[in-house]
């Protein structure tokens, strides 16, 4: 009885844990989304660095109570001005600030319900820079899913040019994030280690030299103009969707860590592309778009294919896990 117990209590969690990833993922989108075409803020980076400074002012809270109660809050030692740690998370910072740069500039110009397939060119990234970088090959099958997500991405953008739609900025800006996360994957995976495999270190030092990269660049965006005319800079509205966009962007971060904890790497890359999905199929009920079979199909190419990945690309690694370290290769 106390182990179906047990067993029902797991599942319960992780019930809420992957729902709470979902629901938060999916406002982000929506909220990023409203900002820059809803109320029409044309400063995509001014957003950007309203979401690392409140990601960065949370994750100083958190140190600051850990100081004041440290039995019942935790943070780990971390001098974020320290040369070395610089040094060390810095080429991670300007991967992490061109990818969620790039990541709204791509959704000023798409559609939410064409944002995923915009950015759907990550797994093909992560492929060529992990050899590029890190010199790990990839199974023939990944290879054969990684041209079929190709061939979904150009399937999904030739039906956006045919209905009229397609973004070029936006497209490409897509591509950009989509190259971006994969080399920021990469260089967190590099630079973990050198901050003692903490992420709380690593979040608040990326944060926190983020939000000082986005400062020269929404300057050079000449975006100083926009905010300071902004019709509804003094309603009450706008700051708590600004506010509440900026607790997304540091919650989908803490519930990607706890899915993972509590199922695996690749239920939350399965989880990802599920939520995908569904935020897809909301944003065209949302925006009542109506779209072409084609057009759905690539979707599915693109959503099959990525989760066909995920599961060669597990079976490989428990694979090389039975093998052992002295296994021939």
């Amino acid at each position: 009885m106390k182990q179906n117990q047990s067993l029902l209590s797991k599942y319960i969690v992780i019930f809420f844990v992957v729902s709470g990833y979902w629901i938060i993922s999916i406002s982000t989108v929506f909220v990023n989304k409203t900002l820059l075409s809803d109320l029409d803020l044309d400063a995509p980076i001014f957003i950007n660095l309203s979401q690392t400074l409140i990601t960065a002012l949370i994750c100083y809270g958190k140190k600051s109570l850990s100081k004041l109660f440290p039995s019942k809050f935790s943070f780990p030692d971390i001098d974020i001005w320290d040369k070395q740690i610089i040094k060390s998370v810095l080429p991670v910072s300007i991967m992490f600030t061109l990818m969620i740069a790039s990541n709204n500039l791509c959704l000023k110009y798409v559609s939410v319900a064409f944002y995923y397939i915009g950015r759907s060119l990550t797994t093909i990234f992560n492929v060529l820079f992990t050899y590029m970088i890190l010199g790990e090959k990839t199974s023939k099958k990944c290879m054969i899913c990684c041209l079929v997500i190709t061939v979904g991405f150009w399937m999904g953008v030739d039906q956006e040019h045919f209905s009229g739609s397609l973004s070029v900025a936006g497209t490409l800006f897509g591509i950009m994030g989509s190259l971006s996360l994969s080399l920021y994957s990469i260089w967190t995976k590099k630079v973990l280690p050198k901050v003692n495999g903490e992420v709380w270190a690593l979040s608040y030092a990326n944060n926190v030299y983020a939000s000082i990269i986005f400062v020269p660049m929404m300057i050079f965006n000449r975006e100083l103009p926009v905010i300071v005319q902004y019709p509804y800079l003094q309603e009450t509205f706008f700051w708590g969707i600004l506010l509440g966009g900026g607790i997304c962007g540091f919650l989908i971060g803490f519930f990607t860590s706890l899915q993972i904890k509590y199922t695996s790497a690749l239920t939350h890359n399965i989880s990802g592309t599920a939520k995908a999905c569904a935020q897809t199929v909301l944003a065209t009920y949302w925006y009542q778009e109506t779209k072409s079979i084609m057009w759905w199909f690539s979707n599915l190419i693109i959503l099959i294919a990525s989760g066909a990945y995920a599961r060669i690309k597990q079976i490989d690694m428990e694979r090389k896990h039975r093998q052992g370290p002295f296994s021939k290769v």
